[in-house]
């Protein structure tokens, strides 16, 4: 592993990983700061991921979901501009999509970057997957999408192995051998016409295509973690090597768990991640301790040997002191719901949980951005030291008014009278409520709850 120089940018806090919005990150950073630029975001999928996650095989949900294409564009452009924003003159940008939109992210990164940077669509063969489908043809790649800033960026060619055929060829042709490697002798004239032999070695590789043949994490690879989306570290390498020198910075703004900054620390590069996940922020900080042996120590960070972590959520009592709505977003995100547009008359609900099970059934303005998905599940946020009864009556008519089988309430803690009400409720209408603590939130514990 190279060892990396002091700070390369006065304006940026590189080896930086940020929890929250990157909208709200891109536009801290100043222009022409980025050499290279890779993401990886959510596709336009309709998916949700659930797994077991890490040692205490917590339940996790990694939500990866646009109501449209339409409102998936919507929510990358303003990221895209930011980022074309922020690139040098020299730099690069990687979009990692799959065939959901890719068309569609084609047209908005040639209206931003200009057509004339468009440099590569990567195919990234991945290999079938094992489920099988009558009805097309069973797809097995994803897309990545190469623009430049300028016609004046950085490009290292690399080489790919050769084939075995094509190798085994090459060396019955490249018969003689000395310290330089293997070669060949050909015969060449010189300026004035005459003949003489000459030697031509053998290349380690042949040219790179844009088909780039990289299995997927598996079950058994050494690399997995369990993070759904997780991509290989040989394809960040390739894209880093390719795009980037030693020392320059790598802004990964969609980093998941972390393989684009464990790649740029390995290469020797500068680097920041940022992820709306504080699960996703922590694992990939555990990641760089154990697989870098980075540490995570802000003094050691000052001096250029170690990461830092900024802006995870708050503790309990720093939440008891925001404003209200502020409050009612952080909740609402946390549970990893849509929080409402306009947070007056909100007629009991603060926001929304769009299950696994979400089908399109139904459309109107109520429903606002996700009007084509009829399941979802209220949710109530109070920021109060404790919730009563009559905050319960109350969340309890907006679900029956809302006809939801399940809804979610959320407060610093609950009356017994609340809980026994909550109780009855289920009893009485077969409707359930969940009561869920900010400790709870904040510790992370609500894992089966929300199951």
């Amino acid at each position: 592993m190279r060892t990396q120089a002091g700070k390369p940018s006065a304006l940026l806090d590189t080896r930086a990983i940020f929890c929250g919005d990157n909208l709200d990150q891109l536009r801290k950073m100043p222009d022409a700061c980025i050499d290279l630029v890779y993401i990886d975001p959510p596709f336009n999928s309709n998916r949700v991921y659930e797994l077991l996650w890490g040692d205490t095989k917590e339940k996790r949900s990694f939500e990866d979901r646009h109501a449209s294409t339409k409102a998936y564009i919507d929510f990358m452009r303003p990221r895209c501009e930011e980022i074309a924003r922020i690139l040098k003159k020299t730099g690069s940008f990687y979009y990692h999509c799959d065939w959901h939109a890719s068309h569609y992210i084609k047209v908005m990164l040639d209206q931003i970057f200009g057509e004339n940077q468009f440099q590569n669509e990567i195919v990234w063969s991945y290999g079938p997957k094992a489920t099988q489908s009558a009805s097309y043809f069973q797809r097995k790649h994803d897309v990545i999408f190469f623009y430049s800033k300028s016609s004046d960026y950085t490009f290292n060619a690399l080489l790919q192995e050769y084939s075995e055929g094509s190798l085994q060829e090459r060396e019955t042709r490249y018969k003689h051998e000395d310290e330089q490697g293997a070669y060949r002798l050909t015969t060449r004239r010189d300026a004035d016409g005459n003949k003489y032999r000459a030697k031509v070695y053998l290349k380690s590789g042949v040219a790179m295509t844009d088909v780039w043949d990289i299995g997927v994490i598996n079950s058994t690879s050494h690399e997995r973690l369990g993070y759904p989306t997780q991509k290989p570290l040989s394809l960040l390498e390739r894209i880093i090597k390719a795009s980037s020198n030693e020392n320059e910075i790598v802004l990964d703004a969609f980093c998941g768990c972390g393989t684009a900054l464990v790649a740029a620390q390995q290469l020797g590069r500068q680097w920041i991640g940022i992820d709306v996940s504080p699960t996703a922020c922590r694992v990939m900080a555990k990641r760089l301790r154990d697989v870098c042996a980075l540490p995570e120590d802000e003094k050691l960070w000052r001096v250029g040997r170690g990461f830092v972590v900024r802006d995870l959520p708050w503790t309990a009592a720093q939440l008891r002191k925001i404003p209200p709505f502020e409050f009612e977003n952080w909740a609402v995100i946390a549970l990893g719901g849509i929080p409402n547009k306009a947070q007056v008359g909100d007629m009991g609900i603060d926001g929304r949980i769009y299950p696994v099970s979400a089908m399109p059934a139904a459309s109107g303005k109520r429903a606002g951005e996700l009007d084509f998905m009829d399941t979802w599940y209220p949710i109530q946020v109070k920021q109060k030291d404790k919730v009563g009864r009559p905050d319960v009556d109350m969340f309890e008519a907006a679900m029956i008014r809302e006809n939801r089988a399940k809804g979610f309430i959320v407060s610093f803690e609950f009356t017994s009278d609340a809980l026994r009400e909550i109780d009855a409720f289920f009893r009485r209408e077969h409707r359930i409520i969940i009561a869920l603590t900010v400790q709870e939130i904040v510790d992370e514990t609500i894992a089966m709850k929300l199951a």
